[in-house]
């Protein structure tokens, strides 16, 4: 039984931590594409661009990376699709926590608060997917 707990923890730690970096990255890629006006590429091609950059690939290497991104991106795709049902678990049970500390007047400007922010991710969202054509 211990094993199993522990185990769960560990997930649930790897789920958090792995749900944090998706939106610390989506953080920063909207600061960024404020400061570029939204000229930033995205997914694999964005990556290699980066790299690229960064770290002077030779175009062998850019087609390497590019083909490794690429080759690993349904295993990425499966791994969210896994995880992120219990995200949004975690999420609302952390939400109705909060709320469960707050006023009525701030419970419901809270709720104004979340709504807002869901409705600028989804903008954000629908705005990338008009730029890459449907594909991160």
């Amino acid at each position: 039984m211990m094993f199993n707990r522990s185990k769960a923890w560990a997930l649930a730690l790897l789920a958090a931590v792995f749900a944090a970096g998706i939106g610390a990255g989506w953080t920063l890629q909207a600061w960024a594409d404020q400061r570029d006006g939204g000229r930033r590429t995205r997914g694999s091609r964005a990556m290699v661009e980066h790299l690229t950059r960064e770290l002077e690939l030779t175009p062998v290497q850019q087609d390497s990376v590019r083909a490794i991104v690429e080759r690993s991106k349904g295993a990425f795709d499966a791994l969210w699709r896994e995880v992120h049902p219990r995200y949004d678990s975690l999420k609302q049970r952390v939400r109705a926590e909060i709320r469960a500390q707050l006023t009525p007047a701030q419970q419901e400007r809270y709720l104004q608060l979340l709504a807002a922010r869901e409705h600028q991710h989804r903008k954000e969202d629908s705005a990338k997917d008009s730029r890459s054509g449907g594909r991160n």
